[in-house]
């Protein structure tokens, strides 16, 4: 079973809160799968135990490593192998399956439909402790889709005059929230064309916080984040909880918060153009040029290099710090979640003969590592952050960590209980969120 962690969420909450990873629902689900699977597994015919069953499970053994030989080998959507304890429940529900199939002929009715109802628990079971694993879905409600969003017009409101700020002061110094300010941010889904690089994104998911209705406005922080992949921009909204987290940040500072754009470098879950200018699009120049000018011409925010961040998990945490190498007159600020020590679609040569048609000298000149090598950027700081049990991203993050000090970056290692999960990724924002306030100039 996957490393779970401690959620808080109360079963008076109702249903669509209950925690999907910890407490009562997981071990409920245990329990009937378990009975399920036994059900199954039990019966009187001689037969069943000599033939059926075994060849069930030899058929599963087959099946799954069919599965690993597909995702892992072939397809390869991933740039990571599937971890052996998500194969093994793949197992579990495939065998779930196969065990209610080849008890049907030897049921009546009645039979037949509790075979269905224990297959059913079985692969419940198996997606269960799937999810406990990735964390991906903490409750019910994150598997609706996002909620409440509003348009994007009703949440920017009118034009204001912006609060001023001296030189060298934070805005929290001379922020004094009005009475009326509301408790909460906004949420609005909307689309942020590649109108110079070309690249079709997903639409963009844009996170005001309370202090942006006040008047006069603060010209506040932009945080730009980014999923993994697979992944699309509305996983930070279900999954990571965003709106939540910082609501929860705006509360304790008086309604101050970064302004969030969570945006797509992929174009579709499963692409992977790997967040740079190539024959895969023009992703760098989309992150680094179209997402900006269109803040600049929707929203009143700062617009100071210093006061722009740029985050992601996995995928997008790789792309976070590749956009903070490659354009460091756009980002000052960066937080890697999870990220590689380089791009890849599997292994470099694959990824230099798809990028750039097998020219090495291209990829050199974008590889974070080698830019990071030819170049300094005392003016830029960030945070590494990676899983205490990540035995493939943990050590790449130490390596990139130690590549960005020697290039005189201000910069930070954070590791956090768990693997490559939301267990990571999900407190590796919150947790950083202070960090990001004091480094965007939003409080001291």
């Amino acid at each position: 079973m996957g490393t779970r962690v401690e959620r808080t969420t109360s079963l008076a909450s109702g249903p669509l809160d209950w925690s999907l990873v910890t407490g009562a629902v997981p071990l409920v689900v245990e329990i009937l799968g378990a009975a399920g699977l036994a059900v199954l597994l039990f019966s009187r015919d001689r037969r069943w135990w000599l033939r059926w069953l075994p060849v069930a499970v030899v058929l599963t053994v087959l099946l799954t490593y069919l599965v690993k030989l597909i995702v892992d080998d072939w397809w390869q959507p991933f740039p990571d192998e599937l971890p052996s304890d998500v194969l093994f429940w793949i197992g579990v529900a495939l065998l779930g399956v196969l065990l209610a199939v080849f008890r049907m002929p030897t049921l009546h009715w009645r039979g037949r439909l509790g075979a269905v109802v224990a297959g059913a628990l079985v692969v419940v079971l198996g997606c269960s402790e799937i999810n406990i694993h990735y964390d991906n879905y903490p409750t019910l409600r994150t598997m609706l889709g996002p909620e409440g969003t509003v348009s994007l017009k009703d949440a920017t409101g009118t034009k204001e005059k912006t609060l001023d700020v001296p030189k060298g002061k934070a805005i929290s110094d001379v922020w004094k929230a009005p009475k009326d300010l509301p408790a909460k941010g906004t949420v609005s889904k909307t689309p942020i064309p590649g109108t110079k690089s070309h690249f079709g994104a997903r639409d963009a998911y844009v996170y005001l916080p309370p202090a942006y209705k006040a008047s006069p406005r603060p010209l506040l922080p932009v945080l730009v984040l980014m999923a993994g992949q697979p992944g699309a921009p509305q996983d930070w909204i279900t999954s990571g909880q965003l709106p939540d987290m910082m609501d929860s940040y705006a509360a304790d500072h008086a309604g101050l918060a970064p302004i969030v754009l969570v945006v797509d470098p992929l174009g579709s879950s499963f692409d992977n153009p790997l967040c740079m200018d190539s024959k895969l699009g023009n992703v760098q120049t989309y992150l680094a040029e179209d997402v900006p000018a269109w803040a600049a011409a929707h929203l009143q925010a700062s617009a100071d290099r210093a006061q722009w961040a740029i985050s992601g998990l996995s995928n997008g945490g790789t792309c976070a710090l590749q956009m903070a190498v490659n354009a460091p007159q756009r980002y000052g600020n960066f937080v890697d979640i999870s990220g590689q020590d380089e791009p890849t679609l599997g292994n470099r040569q694959k990824t230099v003969n798809a990028a750039f048609g097998g020219n090495e000298a291209a990829f050199d000149k974008v590889n974070p590592m080698s830019v990071m090598a030819r170049k300094k950027f005392p003016d830029t700081a960030g945070v590494f952050v990676a899983g205490e049990e990540d035995s493939v991203y943990g050590p790449q993050a130490k390596k990139v960590y130690a590549a960005a000090q020697k290039a005189e970056m201000k910069v930070e290692l954070m590791e956090l209980p768990g693997g490559h999960s939301w267990q990571v990724w999900r407190p590796g924002l919150e947790k950083n969120l202070p960090w990001l306030g004091k480094h965007t100039g939003l409080t001291d």
